[in-house]
């Protein structure tokens, strides 16, 4: 596996959190980018979109877009249950082993 194939999974699981901890609102994808800016996970704008939209045609979370183009997007139930350990991650997603 590549750096930037583990980046962009890291990158996933990481917006699966910050949806979680804003439920249940959805999250501005500046907020998301701030975050990920926040703990070291360098993306553009771009890439973020792109890996929303990932995670949106995985089901696991949904984008809404206001008229003045920001994205807001929230987990669906099938998002929670992998951000909660509930449901298996699908591949393309770096979540940790639950070790409790």
């Amino acid at each position: 596996m590549n750096l930037e194939q583990k980046q962009r999974e890291e990158a996933r699981w990481r917006i699966l959190r910050v949806l979680d901890a804003g439920r249940p609102i959805g999250v501005s994808e500046t907020i998301v980018w701030r975050v990920l800016a926040d703990i070291k996970l360098a993306i553009t704008l771009n890439a973020l979109r792109r890996e929303l939209t990932y995670l949106r045609d995985r089901g696991l979370l949904e984008i809404e877009s206001e008229e003045n183009e920001t994205w807001y997007a929230r987990l669906t139930a099938s998002g929670v249950d992998v951000v909660e350990y509930t449901a298996p991650a699908p591949a393309g997603i770096a979540r940790p082993r639950k070790y409790w």
